[in-house]
């Protein structure tokens, strides 16, 4: 580290040359860094769907035999539109009819039957834009009383499971690990235990993933819903 000595003042110290490239290293990796990922993750997905799709297109259809280079995306463009036109004929009554044909026959079969209302399912619940599975993020006390942490909101249980559960009204929890929020516990809890805060899902998902380093402008106010949840419990029980 230099240091300056100036005239009738303090001596100020510049940082070396050394630490200044360091600087400016780790700079340009926080900048690049996160460009270089996405750009990855992008092409990848569109040669992914590139390889599954095109073998499945007629030739004249792929502008690669036309041109003295390839183009990328053609399947990506041809998955959309095949799904979009797909999803239009599923639509009206005739393709409705198709469908539960193709699902009556596939009832039939003892394997393939489980597995398909199985991913079904999950599809529905992912992508329907009416639902409100995940679309909500709480805080409930675990792994003890008083630690709070934050839980996705998932639908309300089943008919079968609330006649099992005890009385009152009952909501399910996803609760994700860190870092890796797709791993985590299920929980069915009685709705006073889950504290519904506003955040969105993905700022929820960032949250978990950093351990807390990516902090979403809601995060300032969790200790302070935590403390008020906290403290209005304690007036229930000594009420």
């Amino acid at each position: 580290m230099n240091q300056i000595e100036f005239p009738n003042s303090e001596i100020v110290s510049r940082p070396s040359f050394g630490a200044r490239v360091r600087a400016w290293f780790f700079t340009g990796l926080i900048i690049t860094g996160p460009l270089t990922v996405t750009i990855w993750l992008v092409w990848w997905f569109v040669d992914t769907v590139d390889n599954w799709v095109k073998p499945l297109m007629p030739p004249f259809l792929s502008p690669d035999p036309y041109l003295p280079f390839h183009v990328p995306g053609v399947g990506v463009l041809v998955a959309f539109l095949g799904l979009t036109i797909l999803g239009f004929f599923a639509a009206n009554f005739a393709g409705r009819a198709l469908i539960r044909i193709g699902e009556a026959m596939l009832d039939r079969m003892p394997v393939v039957r489980g597995l398909y209302k199985s991913v079904k399912q999950i599809f529905e619940t992912i992508f329907s834009q009416s639902g409100t599975s995940f679309r909500k993020v709480g805080l409930v006390q675990f792994p003890a009383p008083g630690m709070w942490t934050i839980v996705f909101i998932s639908a309300p249980p089943s008919a079968t499971v609330t006649a099992a559960l005890p009385q009152g009204e009952h909501v399910s929890v996803f609760l994700p690990c860190t870092p890796n929020p797709t791993t985590g516990f299920y929980f069915f809890l009685p709705v006073s235990d889950v504290i519904e805060i506003p955040m969105t899902p993905d700022d929820a998902a960032k949250l978990i993933m950093s351990a807390g380093l990516i902090q979403p402008e809601t995060q300032a106010a969790l200790g302070a819903l935590a403390e008020q949840a906290k403290v209005k419990r304690e007036l229930e029980k000594a009420g």
